[in-house]
């Protein structure tokens, strides 16, 4: 099975979304980690002196999901099923922890529902979702044969 053209903008578009996303969370990470208070769409803050967990989720992103998401595109690119792979994970790492904070912030926050608050919360799952949507559809010439895209 060869992945089709719309198959291929679709895989394009969405790790090009995951790879700007990598590079804002990145920025913006490191600005929690040094103590800055970062301020949320939804009227919340990353501010890890009020609540150390914000210091665990942004080392977990810069060790874990940044890494692990941009390591994926440049072996996709590379064309190296490796890079499905951990893109696949990355997918995942971004299903849940927006799925998590979205449902937070509807829950708690009551938020404004705003464009800025749309792309910093559920825009994730769908990013995350529709990659891996994409991989099972796509999983025999992924992953079943050498030659991929």
């Amino acid at each position: 099975m060869d992945i089709s053209l719309a198959g291929k903008i679709i895989l394009y578009a969405d790790i090009f979304i995951m790879g700007i996303f990598s590079l804002l969370l990145f920025g913006w990470q490191l600005r929690v980690l040094s103590g800055k208070s970062m301020s949320n769409p939804d009227g919340t803050k990353d501010d890890w002196h009020e609540q150390k967990l914000y210091y665990g989720l942004a080392l977990a992103d810069l060790i874990f999901a940044i890494p692990l998401t941009l390591m994926g595109i440049i072996l996709i690119f590379l064309n190296h099923k490796l890079g499905f792979y951990l893109t696949g994970m990355a997918s995942f790492w971004y299903l849940w922890v927006n799925s998590a904070f979205t449902y937070t912030s509807l829950r708690f926050e009551k938020p404004k529902i705003t464009l800025m608050w749309i792309i910093a919360f559920p825009l994730g799952i769908i990013v995350g979702l529709v990659y891996l949507i994409w991989s099972f559809i796509y999983f025999d010439a992924i992953f079943m044969v050498s030659n991929t895209i």
